[in-house]
């Protein structure tokens, strides 16, 4: 490693927290950080980093460093960045972060499509479904539900994603089809929950045109989103989903929409988030290459809803826009 390879570890080290969290980032030993971050402090001829065996923290000269590793990463960056612009097709490195589901289901089919196109472009997917630091972890598009809070990132609407209340058909004969919200909310279902995070309300307007919530009866909780339609499969409890997540289900009658009448509020669309508002070549062809995958009006998720253009009160909506 050289003197700004290293800087820039160091400043991975401070926005991780931990030369362990970087060792797994980086898919490299632990001590092999440790020692190049000791090679800088001997290189600088200062010492950085005040450690102990639970805690790192910054030195003032560690201070300046970090200020100094922040400007070197964007100069870096836009340097590469400029650079692509010269180039008639997209080379280099595509690193690419999304929600799991969405990953699987359509990233994935942009990837191997983009690559048969452009295959100078090494790409890094990662899935999760954390909300990825773009710029301190490097990456160059993001694929996100809702417009970023970071006014830094530039947001692209790719996709909506509409919401939608099913039940399998065996949950039907046990219950009978709810007629009523009241009914509704009484009928046990599954609902996303995370750390900080639960999914078992949802708005809606109500005969008035007034804004309510539908409160579920949260009978499972579960932080993958995929449970949320395999439980619903197994006829114990209905769910509140997005349209994305469906795929086959409702064409084979595995699942029925239900309380189609109620006229939902909308879940949110897909964005795509890039940290500038003049990426790289190699950038705008992927998200290119996403679109001609999903499509957008409607989005391809929505031909497996027969009839969903009349549900949830998206007629309305469309007249009303």
């Amino acid at each position: 490693m050289d003197l700004a390879s290293r800087l820039l570890l160091l400043l991975e080290v401070i926005e991780l927290g931990s030369f362990a969290k970087v060792s797994e980032h980086r898919n490299i030993n632990r001590s092999v950080i440790s020692k190049q971050i000791g090679k800088l402090e001997n290189e600088l001829g200062v010492r950085l980093l005040n450690r102990t065996t639970r805690s790192l923290s910054l030195t003032a000269a560690g201070s300046e460093m970090i200020i100094q590793a922040k400007s070197l990463r964007t100069l870096l960056n836009n340097t590469t960045r400029l650079a692509q612009h010269y180039h008639v097709d997209p080379v280099g490195k595509l690193k690419i972060s999304s929600s799991t589901l969405f990953g699987r289901q359509y990233v994935q089919q942009a990837v191997l499509r983009f690559q048969k196109k452009y295959p100078e472009v090494e790409v890094e997917l990662l899935l999760e479904d954390r909300l990825v630091d773009m710029v301190g972890e490097g990456y160059d598009i993001g694929f996100r539900i809702g417009e970023p809070d970071n006014s830094n990132l530039v947001a692209q609407k790719i996709a909506r994603n509409r919401l939608l209340i099913v039940a399998a058909p065996r949950f039907l004969e046990k219950y009978g089809k709810p007629q009523s919200v009241e009914e509704l909310e009484n009928l046990p279902a599954v609902v996303y929950s995370s750390p900080g995070l639960i999914i078992d309300k949802v708005k809606y307007l109500n005969t008035e045109g007034i804004e309510a919530f539908i409160q579920l009866n949260a009978a499972y909780k579960v932080n993958e989103v995929e449970m949320l339609i395999s439980s619903a499969l197994s006829g114990n409890m209905l769910t509140l989903t997005t349209a994305q997540m469906i795929e086959n289900q409702i064409l084979e009658r595995k699942l029925i929409p239900i309380m189609t009448h109620l006229n939902l509020k909308d879940y949110g669309s897909f964005y795509a988030v890039y940290p500038h508002r003049s990426p790289p070549i190699k950038t705008k062809y992927f998200i290119d290459t996403l679109k001609e995958v999903i499509g957008s009006s409607p989005p391809i998720w929505e031909n497996q809803i027969p009839g969903f253009d009349n549900m949830y009160g998206y007629k309305s909506k469309r007249s009303d826009q």
